[in-house]
């Protein structure tokens, strides 16, 4: 005798309506936090910004297009007057941050995955923890946390993977405290341009020569 069975999927649409919601609604939390907590980090941006846009709502468009020029003329004259000052405190800063997630944090889940760096138990999964990342003019310097059974020798011979991964030149992976190793990325040599040195020869001639000094 044969029994055939009939498997029958139906669609809740108003579950997927209301998934749909739920995850327009995170996301949309996740874009607001996100954009105060880059207001808080830079209110040298975010408090003319906000100021010019109450200015336009009590008193008209003139006025909040008159105060953003202002704030543009002064940001202008900062980094004029003081453009280490201007770096430091701003436009490095946004570099360095903006590096950071593109680089690293977007890319950190999906790498360290398919490194085989994260462990399941059960329907959990346990990444890394990524501690902190320092972006430097040609090195990257990423800490990050094993995860309780890890040993250093697998994210040493993770070095290859983590330098293609994250579309480095090289990595290099060292213990630097209990459960904390440290990756640095090199990411361009910064003894690739050519360097002018100015000398005066033996003669007495000053000369000129451009040398490129190999890394």
């Amino acid at each position: 005798m044969n029994t055939t069975t009939t498997t029958t999927t139906t669609h809740d649409p108003a579950g997927e309506v209301l998934d749909a919601v739920l995850t327009a609604a995170g996301r949309l939390l996740l874009s607001v936090f996100t954009l105060a907590w880059w207001a808080i980090l830079f209110p040298m941006v975010s408090v003319p910004a906000g100021l010019s846009v109450a200015a336009g709502w009590f008193f008209g468009w003139p006025a909040g297009v008159g105060v953003a020029g202002g704030a543009v003329a002064g940001m202008a004259l900062w980094r004029v007057l003081s453009p280490q000052t201007f770096e430091r405190w701003l436009t490095d800063r946004i570099r360095s941050r903006f590096l950071t997630w593109s680089r690293y944090r977007r890319r950190w889940v999906t790498m360290t995955t398919a490194c085989g760096l994260s462990t399941r138990d059960g329907d959990r999964t346990f990444i890394p923890r990524l501690v902190s990342v320092q972006i430097g003019d040609t090195l990257d310097i990423v800490r990050a946390r094993m995860l309780p059974g890890h040993c250093p020798d697998t994210w040493i011979h993770r070095a290859d993977h983590f330098a293609h991964g994250f579309d480095a030149q090289k990595a290099k992976v060292a213990l630097v405290g209990p459960g904390l190793v440290e990756i640095t990325f090199r990411r361009s040599d910064s003894l690739a341009d050519p360097v002018v040195v100015q000398f005066e020869s033996m003669a007495g001639f000053k000369t000129v020569a451009p040398t490129r000094k190999a890394a």
